[in-house]
């Protein structure tokens, strides 16, 4: 079952284009990678499928199996407030509110969706806390289990491990593999080549030059994926001889 297909889409801001020729379908079971140069346009595509901006050109088509109320979004680190002065439980069930409409209270059944999704992210016992005196990789949890509120269908995360260590990017990586093999599909931008080959299925690698979709086998013997490997070996060097080296990045 497809869920979004993009025919063409041609994206930018402020009267510059970014990125063209788009074609790419997001189905039922997906794992899909979103991967780039920076400034490639990822960020700007994840916002056009979650309408906050509108493409130049081209078509983002739903199927009737899901709307845009029913995708849960986890945007960038820097884009939410991390000292954000509110309890992890109203955080979590704030996911809820698309599914509310014109109710000012939150249902039974909204209620008992927040406790599972704080469950299943083993958040349940910080439920009560401040979400600002929680570490990176908890604060993550949070705010996955919010998205997952929202939906049991599909998630869009940008760039979810940013700032993460080693340990905790492991520990969340984990955890949407998890969730993928129970059913939910999952469109990523990731810049750790290593994890988006390892845990997808599908590729969307975005570039000034070209862009690639399709299964991760066939990208993998593809020449987007040999020049686009090298550039970031390339890129990770030089960053290991300025010092300042990044496992998610590289």
């Amino acid at each position: 079952m497809t869920y979004i297909t993009c025919r063409d889409l041609k994206l930018g801001y402020d009267g510059r284009v970014v990125t063209e020729g788009i074609n790419f379908e997001v189905n039922e079971g997906d794992y899909l990678c979103i991967i780039g140069e920076n400034g490639a346009g990822k960020s700007t595509l994840m916002k056009a499928l979650m309408n906050l901006n509108k493409p130049i050109s081209g078509e983002i088509e739903f199927s009737d199996e899901i709307n845009r109320r029913e995708i849960g979004y986890l945007p960038q680190n820097k884009e939410f407030q991390h000292d954000f002065p509110a309890s992890v439980q109203e955080i979590v069930i704030s996911g809820c509110l698309s599914k509310c409409g014109w109710r000012p209270f939150y249902s039974a059944s909204e209620k008992k969706t927040a406790e599972d999704n704080m469950r299943q992210m083993d958040i349940w016992e910080l439920r009560k806390k401040c979400y600002r005196e929680l570490s990176g990789g908890q604060q993550q949890r949070v705010l996955l289990a919010r998205a997952l509120c929202a939906t049991g269908k599909l998630l869009l995360l940008d760039e979810p491990v940013t700032g993460l260590d080693y340990k905790v990017t492991c520990e969340f990586y984990s955890l949407l593999s998890e969730l993928n093999r129970s059913g939910v599909s999952i469109v990523m931008v990731s810049h750790d080549l290593e994890e988006a080959m390892g845990h997808a299925n599908k590729i969307l690698q975005i570039s000034r030059e070209q862009v690639f979709f399709g299964d991760k086998d066939a990208y993998l013997m593809s020449e987007s994926w040999k020049s686009f490997h090298q550039h970031h070996k390339d890129h990770c060097h030089k960053k290991e001889q300025e010092g300042v080296f990044r496992y998610e990045h590289c």
